[in-house]
């Protein structure tokens, strides 16, 4: 059961989204940033921090990734909101491709479904209300020419190589097996090909070949 990102005051969302296209783009993602520049004080200012990495806007150090830059372009806003949506969110879009089209009932469901919370627990409208924050922004019908991003930066982060075959030989034994990846944030297709290219080499390869 996946953890999905909220904060405790999802107002500060859209505060932080408006903040971000409105600032000058930071070194770093920092609590002093948020707090300072974004004016979120205190505990909020805290999980607000940690929630922009939750959604792709920074990495692990506070680094701004290209989603972050894409959201201060008004031209690729709408993309770069859905890109979060789909970062953060994204065991909600495995259950549901277009769950970003259901009502807010249906949806909460979903979240219940995904998080196996009660729906007396305070997680599920938390995190519903982000959603529904982040949805105000994103734009699902633009294609790529027209947000001004790339083919490159459209490539959606896999998350894992799944039921991938081992043949043992002499044993006629086949084993399946999940491998879990923690990608880097980042829209450079060159860096998932390395992975998978390393991935298939070393772990991938049949022990008969």
């Amino acid at each position: 059961m996946a953890v999905l990102p909220y904060v405790t005051a999802p107002g500060n969302v859209e505060r932080a989204l408006k903040g971000i296209r409105a600032a000058a783009t930071p070194d770093s993602v920092s609590q002093d940033f948020v707090k300072t520049i974004l004016g979120i004080k205190g505990g909020s200012g805290n999980q607000m921090t940690a929630y922009l990495k939750k959604i792709g806007l920074a990495t692990a150090d506070g680094t701004p990734t290209d989603v972050y830059k894409k959201l201060r372009n008004s031209a690729t806003e709408g993309w770069a909101a859905a890109q979060a949506l789909k970062i953060g969110y994204g065991p909600l879009f495995t259950r549901n491709e277009y769950m970003y089209k259901l009502s807010d009932e249906e949806l909460k469901g979903l979240i219940i479904e995904e998080t196996g919370a009660g729906e007396d627990s305070s997680s599920v409208p938390l995190a519903l209300a982000c959603i529904k924050h982040l949805k105000k922004l994103a734009k699902w019908d633009a294609t790529a020419a027209e947000s001004g991003v790339s083919q490159a930066e459209t490539v959606e982060r896999p998350t894992a190589v799944r039921g991938a075959q081992v043949s043992l030989a002499g044993f006629g034994l086949n084993l399946g097996y999940n491998i879990n990846l923690n990608l880097p944030a980042t829209s450079d297709p060159a860096v998932f090909n390395a992975i998978f290219r390393a991935l298939k080499e070393h772990l991938l390869r049949s022990t008969d070949a």
